[in-house]
Parts: structure tokens; sequence; C-alpha cells
């Protein structure tokens, strides 16, 4: 690799003290919506990462499901779990490309805080409820989250982050979203889905680190919750590759099924990242960017490999028709879906069931959205419960 190019992807150093000209720095960031000092030992990124973690919506995360409901086991996955596991992946591929671990782990923390109870049934639900009135995005909700609905600071709604770390938590939005947010915040984080340019490349890094955690730890969780077997997942080409490698080095684990699953979903990890960083350095090569502002310009950046792309996609679609799609998740999904229907429902009827600051609200459909996108799975259940008499599950 030539030197200056080295300098543009990794900086002079391969550590985080020297960051990519390609990276979001601190000491340039395009600010809060509220100016604040600085503060003396932390910069803006940390600070936004350190708001993250001590928010109430970031600790709700325990309790909130990705695939399986949280009382159904101590051992599968939750929101807070698959955040955490985002910023692992998403710090290791920035440390490699000089980009900024700081910001893309506030990012990774950050990206799931909008999601409602149920996973993306409870989403659909409120999307459903919400049609006639502004519909429900969970990423628009994250926004909303750490923009207004945090209320821990005297000066301000929200955690007041950074341009960057809200732009980066924004992954998708609807063009009639990003021009509701235009009128109110011009130039903002909703200008780039309009004028279809693109995010940093820590944000690009911290969808693409979402999308490799999502489907190695829905591996995990489906086979422990027997619902999809290995049999199955010999029949997709990434699953097979490494399970098959893994066989062949250690012939010992073949009495060991778990610990075989484990170095298989490793493997897969490590790839995929290598993937990733192999990929990305072509791309900014290829693109002749030479700082922030060009990489916005170009096409996306931080990708994989065509063969990866390929081999990765696969993959979801099996975990799409074979866990995802089960009969059980099917059931759990519909009885979830009519819970949220129904909690939406009795608190349109009787606002003052909500809290109070809810209820005070003068947009009734949307404050119904915010409380109920607020919930953990277990209070909504016994919300259910309470407003309805019913027990769904």
């Amino acid at each position: 690799m030539h030197a200056a190019l080295r300098d543009v992807l990794v900086g002079a150093n391969p550590g985080q003290a020297s960051l990519s000209a390609l990276a979001c720095d601190p000491a340039h960031t395009r600010g809060r919506r509220f100016a604040e000092p600085a503060a003396p030992t932390r910069n803006d990124f940390q600070r936004d990462r350190d708001r993250i973690v001590h928010s109430t919506a970031f600790r709700r995360l325990v309790y909130k499901t990705q695939v399986f409901l949280n009382h159904e086991g101590d051992l599968f996955r939750t929101r807070l779990t698959h955040s955490l596991e985002v910023a692992q992946l998403g710090r290791s591929i920035a440390r490699a490309l000089g980009l900024n671990e700081d910001l893309v782990e506030a990012v990774a923390l950050a990206h799931d805080l909008g999601h409602t109870p149920f996973g993306h049934a409870g989403q659909d639900a409120l999307n459903e409820c919400m049609a006639e009135h502004g519909g429900f995005e969970h990423n628009l909700q994250s926004l909303r989250v750490v923009d207004k609905l945090e209320e821990r600071y005297p000066a301000f709604d929200g955690l007041n982050l950074c341009f960057e770390t809200r732009e980066g938590v924004l992954k998708h939005c609807s063009r009639t979203n990003a021009e509701h947010l235009e009128l109110t915040d011009p130039g903002g984080v909703g200008r780039r889905f309009i004028d279809r340019t693109q995010p940093s490349l820590e944000a690009q890094l911290c969808n693409l680190a979402d999308a490799i955690a999502y489907n190695a730890h829905d591996i995990d969780d489906g086979v422990r919750s027997g619902l999809i077997s290995i049999e199955q997942l010999l029949q997709v080409e990434l699953f097979a590759h490494y399970h098959q490698q893994t066989l062949a080095e250690h012939p010992g684990l073949s009495e060991k099924p778990r610990r075989v699953l484990y170095e298989t979903i490793r493997r897969m990890l490590s790839d995929q990242v290598y993937d990733v960083i192999d990929t990305t350095r072509r791309a900014v090569s290829d693109a002749g960017v030479a700082s922030l502002e060009e990489a916005r310009l170009a096409g996306p950046l931080v990708a994989f490999s065509p063969g990866m792309k390929a081999r990765s996609s696969e993959l979801k679609r099996f975990l799409f028709a074979q866990l995802y799609r089960h009969p059980q998740v099917m059931h759990t999904t519909g009885q979830a879906q009519q819970a949220v229907r129904e909690l939406f429902a009795a608190y349109i009827a009787k606002p003052a069931e909500m809290s109070a600051d809810f209820a005070a609200n003068a947009d009734l459909h949307r404050s119904v959205a915010d409380y109920i996108a607020g919930m953990t799975d277990r209070f909504a259940l016994r919300e259910h419960e309470r407003l309805t008499g019913r027990k769904l599950l």
C-alpha cells in the first residue's frame, strides 16, 4: 500500500491515537443542538457515549427482545446485549480503518434506543396504529429519544448529542420524515436523505456491524431454542464452510456440538470483519477520496465484498424463512402485535391510564406511541393485562 494512501486510510499510526483523514474528529464536530462548554477530560464523542450509557432508555434495553420474548429464556439476546455486541464489532473494525472508535461505540449503543417491546413485531403493530398519524419508524424513534424524550438535564430535552452521533443513530428515514426534520432542523441529520449523500464512515460501519452481529447471534439463539438445527444450517454456505473447517481442525470436538457451534460463529464473525476491512480499504482507494466531506459525496464505502455479501444474504434469507417465520415465533408475534394494538386503543380511549407527562401531551397519538415504544416486554404485558383483564403471553 502506498504511504500516502495508508495515511488517508489508517493515519500515520495504526493505533487510535492517529485518526484517518476520513474519520470524524471530535475536535471538529458539527456541534450540539444546544451549546455546552467542553469537558476537561473527555472529548465530545466520549461524552455522547457516556450520556447514552447512563440514559433511562439504554437501561430498558435489557428487557427488550430481539426475536424471543424476555420471559422465554435467560440466555437469549436482548436489545442491550445486541447493542454491546455491535459496539464491540464496530470498535474492532474502526480501529483497523483508523476511524473514530468513540463515535462508533456511541452510535452502536444508541442505535436501538427507539425500538418497541416485542422486537419487530411491536414496531410493525405500532406503525399500523400510527398509519394515519405519521407512522412509526424505530430509527426515527431512536433519534426522538436522544433529542426529546430523555429528561435528564436542566437546560434542554434529550441528551443533546453531537451531530455525528445523531446522524449515525438515524440509520434509515423516509423522505417524508426527512422533509419534516428539515423544517425544524435545516441542514441537519435529515438532509442526507433528501440530497442522497452518505453518512460518516463511522455510521456506515455501524450499519454493517449491526447486520453481522444480528445474523451471528440469531444462529446461536435459534439453535439454543431448538427452532433451527445444525443440519438445517449446513445448507447455508457461510455456516457450512466454517463448521466444516472447525471439525477438520478439531476432530475431537465432534461430540461437543455446542463448542463447535461457538467456534463456527466466531470464525464467521472474524472473516466477515476482515472482509469489511479489506473491502473498505479497496473502496476508499478506488474512489480516490481524501477527506470526510469527499467520502460523504461518494457512494457507500464501508461494505462487504460481493462474495461475502451474497453469502451473508443467503444466511439472512435462511433465518427469515426458518427462524423469524417459524410457526412458534409467528404465534408469539401475533400475540405481541395484538397486545400493542390493544394497548394503543386503551390509551387513546383513556389517556389518564398513562403517566401524567404523556397524558398531558397535546399530540395524543404520538404521545401514546412514545409511551408504548418506551416499554419493556414485561411492562407491556403487565399493562395489557391490567387494562384488558386478559393475559396473552
